[in-house]
């Protein structure tokens, strides 16, 4: 049994982790939550995780919760990967920007995904709310389209844990945003759904909770 335990909800911020860790040829110990039924609320899980949300992970007698987090912390103590970029790297401004980033275009994935999926009642969705999120949403992508168009990866060295954080928007965005228009992205999705990693992460995730990979909710009546 790995002495690694991640916190998990298939399909969710949480693969982030687990696809990181199979990168570094790491398989964890999975506990799977469900988001509807109160598991992740009970005060064991607020102990580990605050907000209540995954991914938490119990690593080295600590437990870590926020991806962000967890992936700084799972490159400085384990550099042998070349995950990373450390301090004093050329690269470490770009990494860390990436990483942070990723939440920023997060965060309005997750205001969309409480419109379209979560709402107990469909007719309490405001239009209004989603169209704007939307519109937020793909000029949060539009920059990095551009500059996946100079380079096959987040950072210009390679594949990094940036990519790890940033790849996995792209799975939820095309839920919302139509992906036709950054040709780039859908190019860069295809580069590491390809990768060994990314593909053993996707066996040990587990099926999805919540809407699929290949949901298209239109916010633009198209």
């Amino acid at each position: 049994m790995s002495d690694i335990t991640l916190h998990h909800v298939p399909g969710s911020r949480s693969l982030r982790i687990l696809w990181l860790l199979q990168e570094m040829g790491i398989t964890p110990e999975i506990r799977v939550y469900a988001i509807p039924d109160g598991s992740l609320r009970t005060p064991d899980y607020l102990a580990r995780s605050p907000g209540g949300r995954v991914p938490a992970l119990d690593v080295d007698g600590h437990t870590i919760y926020e991806s962000g987090a967890i992936t700084e912390y799972l490159c400085e103590t384990r550099p042998e990967h070349g995950l990373g970029r450390l301090a004093g790297d050329a690269e470490r401004v770009p990494f860390l920007e990436a990483m942070h980033y990723a939440e920023t275009m997060a965060n309005h994935v997750a205001a969309l995904n409480l419109q379209w999926i979560f709402l107990r009642d469909p007719k309490d969705r405001s239009d209004t709310v989603v169209k704007i999120e939307a519109r937020r949403l793909a000029g949060t992508m539009a920059p990095v389209n551009d500059l996946l168009g100079r380079q096959d990866w987040v950072l210009p060295s390679g594949f990094s844990a940036a990519d790890t954080m940033l790849g996995w928007n792209f799975l939820a965005t095309k839920r919302y945003v139509r992906t036709e228009q950054f040709p780039n992205i859908v190019a860069y999705v295809e580069r590491f759904k390809a990768r060994p990693a990314f593909k053993a992460a996707k066996e040990l995730d587990g099926p999805r909770q919540f809407g699929s990979d290949d949901d298209y909710f239109s916010v633009d009546g198209r």
